[in-house]
């Protein structure tokens, strides 16, 4: 994980596109889409039924090294409001053993609104820690520095002919924006209208690799 300063306090980041915050213990990750291989299939499109136990795993071994005491899923952490029920029996057993040894907490967000099965942890629409409000979606005009995920943003270059794309997190002075964390999400990016329409031109992609941050300006 790198270092990532936002709103005067002090994150890691790491390239997977999870956030830790060391002053309270916590572990922030967005748009982890459990279950979307089984919706696709649900409609005909057979897709490697592993996502969400890739998902689950990699969380577990970010909550492992950091030793995280709270966890907040930022909105669209299953694919649809039914996906808990049909997560198969390794990624459900995981899933109940995390959420019994961590304070977690379910930020609801488009995909998901109104599921009530989650294993375990507790369902907020938004919350407020150390006076940064965490929510799904980034609200324009919203004074309170906030942390939010949903636009899934990517970092799109091209490097001596050759198309590169990462996960990024995207920031303004008042504004984050978290990458999806799901092992299947797709991207958009990070210079898309509607981004720049919620953090405002002046933000910066930020890509994190071994040993630093990659900034680049999104107008650009």
């Amino acid at each position: 994980m790198v270092p990532l300063s936002f709103a005067h306090h002090d994150f890691q980041a790491s390239p997977a596109g999870a956030v830790y915050w060391p002053s309270e213990r916590a572990m922030l990750v967005a748009d982890l889409h459990l279950e979307k291989a089984s919706w696709f299939a649900r409609l005909g499109q057979m897709l490697p039924p592993y996502d969400s136990l890739a998902t689950l795993q990699a969380l577990a071994e970010e909550i492992e090294r950091t030793k995280a005491e709270h966890l907040y899923c930022l909105g669209d952490s299953f694919h649809d409001r039914f996906g808990c029920e049909r997560l198969p029996g390794d990624a459900r057993s995981l899933l109940l053993r995390l959420t019994s040894q961590i304070d977690w907490v379910w930020i609801v967000g488009n995909h998901d609104p109104g599921f009530a099965d989650q294993c375990g942890g507790r369902i907020e629409e938004e919350c407020e820690v150390g006076g940064i409000v965490l929510r799904h979606e980034a609200v324009v005009g919203e004074a309170r520095p906030e942390i939010s995920g949903h636009f899934h943003p990517k970092m799109r270059l091209n490097l001596k002919g050759r198309n590169v794309s990462r996960r990024c997190f995207v920031a303004s002075a008042t504004k984050l924006i978290l990458p999806a964390y799901g092992a299947l999400t797709g991207g958009l990016d990070a210079g898309h209208p509607e981004i720049v329409r919620k953090v405002g031109s002046t933000a910066s992609a930020l890509v994190p690799v071994s040993d630093r941050m990659l900034r680049f300006p999104i107008a650009a």
